[in-house]
């Protein structure tokens, strides 16, 4: 700590009242509850309460001017002992910093800012916890029929979350009283956890719609027919519509992502005709005596 004349910026020969004036001009204007937020405005207040507890009581400051103790409140040793003893004045008393009477010389002409700062101490004694905030990434699957998760916060509690059936990405679940605990009489605050739906790797998605490749067969994709398709949740059966090509789009109607509201969007299948791995000789040679398939171009564009 500094020369407490220097911090309250008052001459050495100031009076006791000149002293108290420069002491309330100060915190009027450092006080932490009037500069919310503000770690040098809250440290610069803790100085001046410093300073003026020191020489804003006369026998303190007559026994500091005297170089009786330093300024810290705490005894000098004497000039002719040697030995280093210290009796610590700073912390058996009050600074006045978060109590009520740390604001009694501020004066009858400022009792609005008085009462001001004697209710903010009281509300700093008995204020509310912290609400603690939690990202929680779930499956779609998991979004869409909803579950119970088990999380650990960042405090260390263990919470047991449910998720709600059709929930959406980026919204956010509020556990009331499950933050940290508050001051004094004040209630726990409450933990946030904020949903994110993570991707599934088998779908693209866009919006609430979902769209996946699923690969078909010549046989299927000429004939027709029955096959089990992938969804979020399982898998359905869709009919593969006679003479479908690669690239045709089939929709299954609300088997996409939550989209609020109990609803879902749609989910669309790609197809895709994929050959047998081995080489088939009846496939070949059918290829090569079918005259009309030679005579189809697929590329020629048609209105």
């Amino acid at each position: 700590m500094t020369d407490p004349y220097d911090i309250l910026g008052v001459a050495r020969s100031a009076s006791n009242d000149e002293i108290r004036k420069a002491y309330r001009s100060l915190a009027k204007r450092l006080h932490p509850d009037l500069n919310p937020g503000d770690p040098t405005a809250e440290e610069k207040f803790k100085q001046i309460t410093g300073a003026y507890d020191l020489i804003g009581d006369p026998e303190k400051r007559k026994r500091f001017d005297a170089g009786e103790i330093d300024e810290e409140g705490r005894e000098r040793p004497p000039q002719w002992d040697d030995r280093s003893y210290y009796r610590d004045y700073a912390d058996s008393g009050s600074s006045g910093y978060g109590e009520s009477q740390g604001y009694g010389d501020f004066g009858n002409e400022d009792d609005f800012l008085a009462e001001f700062l004697r209710r903010n101490a009281q509300a700093r004694a008995n204020r509310p916890g912290e609400d603690l905030h939690y990202r929680l990434g779930v499956t779609l699957a998991e979004a869409i029929k909803g579950g119970q998760k088990r999380i650990t916060m960042p405090g260390g509690s263990v919470l047991d979350v449910t998720i709600p059936a059709g929930i959406t990405d980026g919204k956010m679940l509020r556990l009331a009283r499950k933050g940290t605990a508050g001051a004094g009489t004040g209630s726990p605050g409450d933990a946030l956890i904020e949903i994110e739906v993570l991707p599934d790797a088998r779908f693209s998605q866009e919006g609430s719609d979902l769209t996946m490749d699923v690969a078909i067969s010549i046989s299927e994709a000429v004939r027709g027919g029955k096959i089990r398709v992938p969804t979020p949740t399982g898998t359905v059966e869709m009919t593969i519509p006679a003479r479908s090509s690669s690239g045709t789009k089939l929709r299954l109607r609300g088997q996409g992502a939550p989209m609020g509201g109990g609803k879902r969007g749609d989910e669309f299948v790609r197809l895709s005709i994929v050959l047998p791995k081995e080489p088939d000789p009846a496939l070949e040679e059918f290829v090569e005596r079918w005259e009309s398939g030679k005579a189809h171009n697929p590329r020629e564009v048609t209105s």
